[in-house]
This record gives C-alpha cells, structure tokens and sequence, in this order.
C-alpha cells in the first residue's frame, strides 16, 4: 500500500513539475508573471526532478543556467537512490 502511495505521489508531483517549467517557458515568451527560481527548484526537491528535467529539455527552458543543468539531474540520482534504499 505505502509504495503505491509513494508512485501516485511522485508521478503527480512530476507531472506538476512539467507544466510549472512548460508554464513558466511561456510566461517567459510572453512577458508575463514568471515562477521563481526557488519554486521550480522546491517542485524539483520534493520528487519533481524527473519531470523538471523533461520540461527542461521539452521546451529548452532553463537550460543554459548551470544551475538547473547540474543540481536537476544530481536530484534525480538522489531520488532514485532514496527510493531503492527504502524499498529494500
């Protein structure tokens, strides 16, 4: 039961963190009201790294900031090392 709870959790929480980064592409295109870096970096923290990462290289938001390129990916290898750690 827990670990469906916990995919249930990570993919609504990745698929928050792709529209957060497609959303803020657009804003960004479009001048308006963008997210904070410190949002999309909380989303990616908390489980979103993966999905980050696929807006990211969707709409090439982010992606000169080294940032984003280095801290997302080293997110997602954490995460996955704490998921197979607690499932053992």
């Amino acid at each position: 039961m827990q670990e469906n709870i916990l995919w249930v959790y990570l993919a609504a929480v990745n698929v928050i963190a792709l529209i957060m980064c497609v959303y803020d592409k657009r804003a960004a295109i479009q001048r308006r009201r963008r997210i904070s870096e410190k949002a999309l970096f909380a989303i990616s923290v908390i489980g979103g790294a993966a999905g980050m990462l696929a807006g990211m290289l969707l709409v090439r938001h982010k992606t000169r900031h080294w940032q984003f390129m280095v801290f997302v990916p080293l997110l997602i290898i954490a995460h996955v090392v704490i998921i197979v750690v607690w499932l053992l």
